[in-house]
């Protein structure tokens, strides 16, 4: 690419940020979670078409992207490059990160299930662990995993046999957006293999008229062990 090409394309990706409602929709992404363009909509105090059109201009600047989950769809940043251009620019302007706040009940937003995985703050929290520990390895595709030797190490000292997910015709590991939390925590078969786990070895228990699940006094001490939760 020449240098002209280069001053072309940095032209129209500042283009694409100084607009002020997609300055304020990108702003809001800088949390790390992922919004609907409804609720970006709504943040950028603009109707949801209007929201349609300018997130499709970040996404023609790649500078955000799309997570189809179910019959929704997710916005998010398209990576730490684009996180580390806006908290610059934020810094000169003087605009501090803008705060998420869930609205969902605490005890389905600490641990619930997911169709047949874990999910809220504790997934979340175990999902970043493995990933930041490179238990987790990521793929080319963004939300696919797989296991380094250290993470199949770390699920064998828990008791979860891999070999049977590793053949099966289900995605081995992915990351599934959060409901109440926006980021990702771990689907695919290892994520139903762990809360199958849990519930196995009663380090969770299912409500029996809700989708929450209640950690026990055993699977805290676990999840600390394994898994770095609670240990600070």
């Amino acid at each position: 690419m020449s240098v002209d090409d280069i001053n072309i394309q940095l032209a129209k990706v500042a283009a694409a940020i100084a607009e002020p409602a997609r300055a304020t929709m990108l702003c809001a992404l800088m949390d790390g979670r992922a919004r609907t363009s409804t609720e970006l909509a709504m943040l950028a105090e603009i109707s949801p078409s209007t929201a349609s059109v300018h997130l499709g201009k970040l996404r023609e600047q790649s500078l955000v992207q799309v997570l189809a989950q179910g019959k929704h769809r997710y916005y998010q940043l398209s990576g730490g490059q684009v996180a580390a251009a806006l908290e610059s620019l934020m810094a000169i302007a003087g605009r501090m990160r803008p705060d998420f706040t869930p609205s969902t009940p605490e005890r389905l937003r600490q641990a619930r299930t997911c169709y047949d995985h874990m999910a809220g703050e504790y997934a979340v929290a175990i999902h970043d662990y493995l990933l930041s520990n490179n238990y987790l390895i990521a793929q080319q595709d963004p939300r696919a995993y797989e296991l380094s030797a250290d993470g199949e190490q770390l699920f064998a000292s828990i008791g979860i046999e891999l070999a049977a997910m590793k053949k099966g015709r289900r995605r081995f590991a992915c990351a599934c957006v959060d409901w109440s939390e926006r980021r990702p925590h771990l689907g695919g078969a290892v994520g139903a293999g762990l809360l199958k786990h849990f519930v196995q070895h009663a380090w969770v228990e299912a409500d029996l008229d809700s989708r929450a699940l209640r950690l026990t006094t055993k699977g805290r001490r676990q999840f600390a062990k394994h898994f770095g939760l609670f240990s600070t």
